[in-house]
C-alpha cells in the first residue's frame, strides 16, 4: 500500500538531531541514566522523562535543583565518558542511512547535545556518515531547549532560520527548534507528545526532492 503524503515542507537547509532522530541509542541511555538515578536515590522512570534531548548537566540541574552546577558539570563529564564507551545496542533509525545519502550536496548539519566523542562513537556504531557541519555540546553555552545550537547551525550554513527545518524526537529539542523560529519534523513516538509541525514514525517516511532553484522539498508521509 502506498503511504499518504501528509505534508510537503520547503526548506533551504536541514538541521538534524542525533539521538532518537538518526540513531536509536535508547538502550545505552537507559543503562547509563538508570544507574545514575539509583546512585542518587531517584526514580528511574521519572529521570528518563527528563534526560532525552538535553545535555547531561542540564538534566541534572532539573533533577537535583539544590546541587551546585560545578558538580553537575563534573559528573556530566564522567557520564559522557561512560556513554561513549557503551555503544551496545546503538543502531540507525530506520531510513537514516538512505536519508543522509539523499542530502549529499545539500545544506544540512548535525545539531546534537552529545559532545564530539559521543556523537562520533554513536554515529559510527550505527554505521552512519557524519555530516560535514556539526554543532555539538562543545559548540554551545546552553543546552536544548535553548535555541542556540540550531541558530548556530543555521549561521554555519549561511541560511536564515526561517528557511530551516529541524528533525527532532525530544520535547527539549522540539522546543529549541520552535524557539529558533524553525519548522520541526518530529521523529518517533516521543515527538508526538510535543506538537512538532508534523510527526512521522521514522525516516523511511521522509523523501527529499531537490528543485532546480536550490530549494529542498520534504515529502512527509503518514
Amino acid at each position: 500500500m502506498t503511504a499518504t503524503i501528509t505534508a510537503v515542507l520547503p526548506a533551504r537547509a536541514l538541521l538534524l538531531d542525533m539521538d532518537g532522530t538518526l540513531v536509536n541509542s535508547d538502550a545505552s541511555v537507559e543503562r547509563i541514566w538508570r544507574r545514575w538515578a539509583e546512585r542518587h536515590g531517584l526514580d528511574g522512570d521519572e529521570v528518563m522523562k527528563v534526560v532525552h534531548g538535553r545535555q547531561g548537566y542540564a538534566s541534572m540541574a532539573l533533577l537535583l535543583p539544590d546541587r551546585p552546577m560545578e558538580q553537575n558539570y563534573a559528573e556530566n563529564a564522567r557520564l559522557l565518558a561512560e556513554e561513549t564507551a557503551d555503544t551496545e545496542g546503538v543502531v540507525a533509525i530506520p531510513g537514516a542511512r538512505e536519508f543522509l545519502a539523499s542530502l549529499d550536496g545539500l545544506p544540512h548539519a548535525l545539531v546534537t547535545s552529545a559532545d564530539v566523542a559521543l556523537s562520533t562513537a554513536r554515529m559510527a556504531a550505527a554505521g552512519l556518515e557524519q555530516p560535514a557541519v556539526r554543532i555539538t555540546a562543545e559548540s554551545v553555552g546552553a543546552s536544548k531547549p535553548d535555541p542556540e545550537g540550531f541558530l548556530k547551525g543555521a549561521a554555519e550554513l549561511g541560511v536564515d532560520p526561517a528557511d530551516c527545518v529541524v528533525f527532532e524526537d525530544s520535547g527539549a529539542g522540539i522546543a529549541a527548534g520552535r524557539a529558533a523560529g524553525m519548522r520541526v519534523v518530529g521523529i518517533g513516538p516521543r515527538a508526538g507528545f510535543h506538537q512538532p509541525d508534523v510527526v512521522v514514525r521514522d525516516l523511511t517516511r521522509v523523501r527529499v526532492e531537490r528543485t532546480p532553484e536550490g530549494t529542498i522539498l520534504l515529502h512527509v508521509s503518514a
